[in-house]
C-alpha cells in the first residue's frame, strides 16, 4: 500500500493511494486544511493550475505524458458510483 504519490505507477497503486487518503480522511480529517468537500475539489483544481510552478520549485520536469482525463473520469464518476 503506497503512502506517496511518488510511488503510484499503476492504476492498482492509485486505487490503494486513495483508499490511504480516504482512511486518513475518516481517522483525522478534521485536522486536514480542506476536510470539507467544497474545499477538498477546489485545492486540487488550483494545484493543478500551479503545477508547473511546484514541479520547478522540487527540480521535476512537469509530466508531459499524464492521462489526464483518467483523472477526470474518475473526479466524475466518484459523483455517482459507489
Amino acid at each position: 500500500m503506497t503512502t506517496s504519490p511518488d510511488h503510484v505507477g499503476s492504476r492498482e497503486d492509485l486505487a490503494a493511494f486513495d483508499r490511504v487518503l480516504h482512511r486518513s480522511h475518516t481517522e483525522e480529517g478534521h485536522s486536514w486544511e480542506n476536510a470539507d468537500l467544497a474545499s477538498f475539489l477546489e485545492s486540487p483544481a488550483a494545484w493543478i493550475d500551479d503545477a508547473d510552478g511546484w514541479y520547478s520549485n522540487a527540480g521535476r520536469d512537469l509530466p508531459a505524458d499524464g492521462d489526464w482525463s483518467f483523472f477526470a473520469r474518475a473526479l466524475r464518476a466518484a459523483t455517482t458510483y459507489e
